[in-house]
């Protein structure tokens, strides 16, 4: 029996005995569409079992239910290698285990079994809506206690369920972008500076994500001006025994990573997350994952298109639109420099104001034709809104003029 047929059969024993929590297919083979991953989970409709899939696409996610046999020929056309679209991974919550498929680019299978993290099991034969979401990581981790996640016989404080689906969210956005950056498995861990990691929940988290993913411990930098918060998560990092993850006090401006894999700058202060972007682009960083905040710098500079004048009167559209503006700008200069970039919906507003996310991920032999599209697409918008200049160019513009 291949991995392949051994993981349908688990599947499909989830199924017959309602153990089946979800099942996740991430690493989509077309790369030339925006489906990033495909959620399915049980629920009920009208008194019968039946699966939702949630197709979550860069900007939108597409819900659809089906009933058990058309949700299982849908599962089966997902991991089919010519079907568009098609998984490269797969993986099975069912139960207290985990089970994940992954097929390599060659087209060799292997089946991963893991047990589940205990605050994501459910009881047997619950298919409501409401049933426990499966999560990245588990609450028994000692530093989710130290930094106030989870209480002492670790459950969820009710305080921070809002922080801890920004976590998860994080971290299924990290998952992905490693992917695309080409981290493919038994490959050294990547390493990471997080800048402005505050109390460092996505610090950690991104440590211990990494450790389980690539087997060994990661080099996890995170970057805090606040003295009082560095000394707080390197004394929880020591007593969880969090092996290469550390804090140092400082900013952009004191702490300049030689090399660096995945640079984090998240709510940075308006050009805080332009040269935030720089560094990761100066120590050659394959991800790059911003959270902007504030819009300050292009709004003074924008000349109201006539078409334009009547929306952009009001002012909390005019402040829109400089966001989308910067944020557009931002992704562009990104995909000059080589990068494929996009901006997408972190989490949803219910949960943070601040959700805005800019992803790129390094391109190693990107056309020379797609930068010279975005530098003209540049030219195009600054010339529109008479747009002088944009700190991330200007920092772009002056390192190509660097001697060397």
């Amino acid at each position: 029996m291949t991995a392949h047929d051994e993981f349908i059969a688990a599947f499909d024993r989830a199924l017959a005995y309602r153990t089946l929590a979800s099942l996740v297919f991430s690493k989509n083979r077309r790369a030339a569409g925006d489906l990033q991953s495909v959620r399915v989970r049980p629920i009920e409709l009208r008194g019968e079992p039946a699966l939702s899939f949630v197709w979550r696409h860069a900007t939108r996610d597409v819900t659809k239910n089906l009933d058990p046999a058309a949700g299982r020929a849908a599962v089966l056309a997902l991991l089919d290698e010519h079907g568009d679209p098609s998984f490269a991974h797969a993986t099975l919550h069912s139960g207290d285990a985990e089970l994940q498929l992954r097929f390599s680019k060659k087209g060799r299978q292997a089946l991963i079994r893991a047990p589940r993290p205990a605050d994501a099991v459910a009881e047997p034969g619950s298919q409501a809506h409401d049933r426990a979401k499966a999560r990245a990581l588990p609450l028994d981790l000692p530093f989710w206690v130290e930094l106030g996640i989870a209480d002492e016989r670790h459950r969820l404080v009710p305080a921070m369920a809002r922080k801890w689906k920004q976590i998860d969210k994080f971290l299924e956005v990290l998952e992905h972008a490693l992917d695309d950056a080409g981290f493919g498995d038994g490959a050294a861990p990547p390493r990471v500076v997080d800048y402005g990691s505050g109390k460092g929940y996505l610090t950690f988290a991104a440590h211990e994500y990494l450790r389980r993913r690539f087997g060994r411990a990661p080099q996890v930098t995170g970057v805090e001006l606040r003295a009082d918060l560095v000394a707080l998560c390197n004394d929880a990092a020591a007593r969880s025994h969090c092996e290469g993850l550390r804090f140092v006090q400082g900013d952009l401006r004191s702490f300049v990573p030689e090399a660096v894999d995945v640079m984090i700058a998240l709510h940075a202060c308006d050009t805080a997350t332009d040269h935030a972007l720089d560094l990761g682009l100066r120590a050659g960083a394959r991800v790059l994952v911003a959270s902007p905040c504030c819009h300050k710098e292009l709004r003074p500079q924008l000349t109201t298109p006539k078409a334009l004048a009547p929306l952009l009167r009001h002012g909390i559209h005019l402040g829109q639109e400089a966001e989308m503006l910067t944020d557009g700008l931002r992704a562009l200069l990104l995909e000059s420099a080589g990068y494929q970039a996009k901006v997408f919906e972190f989490v949803s507003l219910e949960h943070t104001s601040k959700n805005k996310m800019i992803l790129a991920t390094r391109r190693e032999h990107e056309p020379a034709a797609h930068a010279a599209r975005a530098r003209e697409e540049i030219d195009r918008l600054k010339d529109f809104y008479g747009i002088r200049e944009q700190a991330l160019e200007r920092l772009l513009r002056a390192r190509a003029a660097e001697p060397g």
